[in-house]
Formats: C-alpha cells, sequence, structure tokens
C-alpha cells in the first residue's frame, strides 16, 4: 500500500438538482465538502465532545437502540472469531446517552474497548433532532440513522440502497471499490456476516498480500476520502465500502434509499439462485445464464414485445400491486 490510492471525486456547493442529474447519475461516489457544516450538531461537535454529548442529549428519548463492544486487543474491527464460529464482538442495547458516557470514560485510555451504536434511527432515538439537521438533497420521507462510537472498524461491504453518510464529529475514512472488484475483495460467507451485507476478509489497513494477492488489483481499483465534520460521502448502491471511524468520538447520520425492504431484497434472490442452480450440471447453468440475462439483466423490453401488452405480467411494468402479488406467490411456493 506505498502507492497513494486514487482520491474520490469532490464537489463543493452541491444542491439538490446538481446531486440528482450530475452525481448520482454517474454512478460514481462522491464527496460533498462541507454539505452539512451548518448542522447545529456539527457545530457542537467542532467546540467539544462535551458539547456534542449536551446537545444530543436534549434530544434522547431514552429509546435503547443496538450497540456492538469489541475488546481492546482487536483494535475495533469487527470482525469474525479465531475460527469464524462467530464473531470478535458482543451485541447489547444502549441509549444514545449511555452510549455518551461510556464514549467520555473510554477516550481517558489508550487501551480501551470499542463501542459503537449503529444503524439507529433517529426518530426513535433522537426525535427532533432531523428536525434541526435537514439534508435538502433528499425527500423528507427518507429516514437519517446514527453510526456514534470510538474508533472502530466496518470492513469492505455493500449496501443494496444508494448512501449518503454525513461526519458530524470525529474523522472517517472511507475507502470504495466499485462492484466488480468482488473476485479481488475475497468475500466471507454470504449467509454468515458481523454486517448486513457480506465482508471483504482483507485487512485494508494490513494486508496479507501471501493470503490474498488478487487484492493489490483491488487497491488499484479503490477509491478514498478522509471526511472531517461537516463533509459528506455518496455510496452509489453495491459499491463496496471500508468505513474507518478515526477519532475518540465519532458521530455520523446516514441516509439510505431505494430498495430498502428484504422482500425485494437481491441478495436474497442471490442466496437462493445459488441453492437453485450452483448444483446443476455445467451446460444446464451456462443455459440459466443466457435466460437470466435475456430477462432480466438484458432487459430491454425485447423480452416481451412479441407477447400483448395487457399479458405481459412481470415482463412488463411491474406495479406494487404485481410486485405483491409476485411476492404471496413465492411464498407459497418456497413453502411448499
Amino acid at each position: 500500500m506505498s502507492d497513494p490510492l486514487q482520491r474520490i471525486p469532490e464537489w463543493d456547493g452541491v444542491d439538490a438538482r446538481t446531486f440528482r442529474e450530475d452525481i448520482v447519475t454517474r454512478y460514481r461516489p462522491a464527496v460533498l465538502r462541507g454539505l452539512v457544516r451548518d448542522w447545529p450538531a456539527v457545530r457542537h461537535a467542532v467546540q467539544s465532545i462535551d458539547a456534542i454529548c449536551q446537545y444530543l442529549g436534549r434530544f434522547d428519548s431514552g429509546r435503547a437502540v443496538d450497540v456492538v463492544i469489541t475488546p481492546p486487543h482487536v483494535r475495533g474491527r469487527m470482525f469474525y472469531n479465531d475460527d469464524f464460529s462467530g464473531f470478535n464482538f458482543a451485541r447489547s442495547t444502549l441509549s444514545i446517552s449511555a452510549v455518551n458516557d461510556k464514549l467520555r470514560r473510554y477516550a481517558a485510555f489508550d487501551h480501551r474497548p470499542s463501542i459503537a451504536a449503529q444503524s439507529a434511527l433517529i426518530a426513535d432515538c433522537l426525535p427532533g433532532f432531523a428536525e434541526e439537521n435537514r439534508l435538502p438533497l433528499l425527500d423528507e420521507s427518507v429516514r437519517p440513522r446514527i453510526w456514534l462510537g470510538s474508533a472502530f472498524v466496518t470492513p469492505a461491504h455493500f449496501d443494496e440502497s444508494s448512501n449518503i453518510a454525513c461526519v458530524v464529529a470525529g474523522r472517517r475514512r472511507f475507502t470504495l471499490f466499485p462492484p466488480e472488484q468482488i473476485a479481488n475483495l475475497y468475500i466471507g460467507p454470504l449467509d454468515f456476516a458481523p454486517t448486513g451485507t457480506p465482508i471483504s476478509l482483507v485487512s485494508v489497513r494490513e494486508p496479507d498480500f501471501d493470503r490474498f494477492p488478487r487484492f493489490r488489483d483491488a487497491l488499484a481499483a479503490a477509491q478514498v476520502a478522509d471526511l472531517e465534520p461537516g463533509d459528506a460521502v455518496y455510496i452509489p448502491p453495491l459499491w463496496f465500502h471500508h468505513v474507518e471511524s478515526l477519532a475518540k468520538y465519532n458521530l455520523l447520520v446516514n441516509y439510505w434509499w431505494g430498495r430498502m425492504g428484504k422482500a425485494d431484497s437481491a441478495l436474497n434472490c442471490l442466496l437462493h439462485a445459488l441453492v437453485a442452480l450452483k448444483d446443476l450440471a455445467p451446460e444446464q447453468r451456462r443455459a440459466w445464464a443466457a435466460i437470466f440475462d435475456h430477462y432480466v439483466f438484458a432487459a430491454d423490453g425485447e423480452a416481451a414485445r412479441h407477447i400483448p401488452a395487457a399479458k405481459r405480467g412481470v415482463l412488463g411494468p411491474i406495479s406494487p400491486e404485481l410486485a405483491a402479488q409476485v411476492r404471496r406467490f413465492l411464498v407459497s411456493q418456497l413453502q411448499g
């Protein structure tokens, strides 16, 4: 890793139109410098840890949020245990104020556990926060989430949704890999992962190139950004992102939109495809690849053009009602 990684392209003064028409359409990540620098939360965070803790305390509903805690020796890296029988962290639930209390205590020590509240809906745990700290790039129906913790490392993984991640306190380093680098990232188990989606088994900070030689190619395609309070990053769907929280106190607010429902998760589709197709003979797998490409991946309308529009079903426009009907059919099929 001696050569510097490519930097994620940066934008200043982005408004909703620019974001929608010039950034999202590129399907490339983008750093949005100073996007939320005027948030009251950011101003309190820049002032001091005590100031941001007191600010969050104003909104704390007392509702418990999911928290993960890692022992000191793993240095905050969320991962598997040594034999992959489980994970290297414990789960708990705490209020935001209780997390802040632990963070302030831990900050006094160099050799300390790492703690992180992850993906908590702000409307539940900090009602009123979003009204004071708005993101004008997105519709207000997109609900923000809070990520609050000490120095922490989340291995490279992807989300099926679009994402804007806004740094409020501390510093974060994002290392992003395009989806086509999947073979070079050495992804772990698809159905047993410490995060919501599968993770890379490679430590970006200390890669073992003897064990993971193709990771050099992944790094050649990687893009990196270091974010300070007030900065944000746009991460397109399916881009792998490795996230390092670098300070003793880190606060991030993120917004996911697009495909958020588990019912239509393409990852679930992949898991079922593996069960249904992986053990078929090679010629049958090639045949199914051609069928999937014809109906799904080409998706240019040609596959249904010869069918009367009223009878195209899932090959035509898929309404919410039709999607619900198909889900019910699939559930009945899977249940036998």
